[in-house]
């Protein structure tokens, strides 16, 4: 179980890192064939959700991307594994 934290143009806090390790390693019980996951954490100035989660699921054979944006980093993160367990819950059946 990788996890990947990239954060762009500012420096994540560990109190953030932590909360990115433990929400984004629920979504390694789902499948185990995940190999990894890289997440990135950006901002974008010209919305009012400014601050966006993108994490990358990388599986062999199928990779699974999701991005979401809110006010904070963590509700971003919340949102974005949210999306990917849907995906990993319809890829099972």
């Amino acid at each position: 179980m990788t996890i990947n934290i990239q954060s762009v143009h500012f420096k994540a806090s560990q109190d953030l890192q932590d909360h990115v390790q433990e929400k984004v390693g629920k979504l390694f019980k789902h499948n185990a064939r995940i190999i990894r996951a890289d997440v990135t954490l950006f901002e974008d100035g010209n919305s009012h959700e400014n601050q966006y989660c993108e994490i990358r699921l990388v599986v062999p054979g199928d990779d699974h991307i999701a991005k979401k944006g809110a006010a904070t980093y963590e509700k971003a993160v919340l949102e974005t594994v949210d999306a990917l367990q849907t995906v990993l819950r319809r890829k099972k059946k």
